[in-house]
């Protein structure tokens, strides 16, 4: 499972990856201590954004894969 961001007039930025086996791998300039996912099965993920402000606004995406 991928989570991205898209801000306002700008391209997605892959925020984190994560496995039903492996932990989650965040991407430079992004953390598990303000984006929070959690993946309780292969068919569900959920990402958590804490502490909103004003330059979290933008559009976000998951995407999943089989391989």
């Amino acid at each position: 499972m991928f989570w991205y961001q898209q801000p306002p007039r700008d391209g997605l930025k892959l925020i984190v990856s994560t496995s039903t086996w492996s932990h989650n791998s965040y991407e430079d300039g992004y953390s598990e201590a303000k984006f929070e996912v959690s993946r309780q099965n292969t068919d569900y993920s959920l990402m958590t954004i804490k502490n909103l402000t004003s330059k979290d606004e933008a559009t976000y995406f998951c995407a999943a894969s089989d391989h």
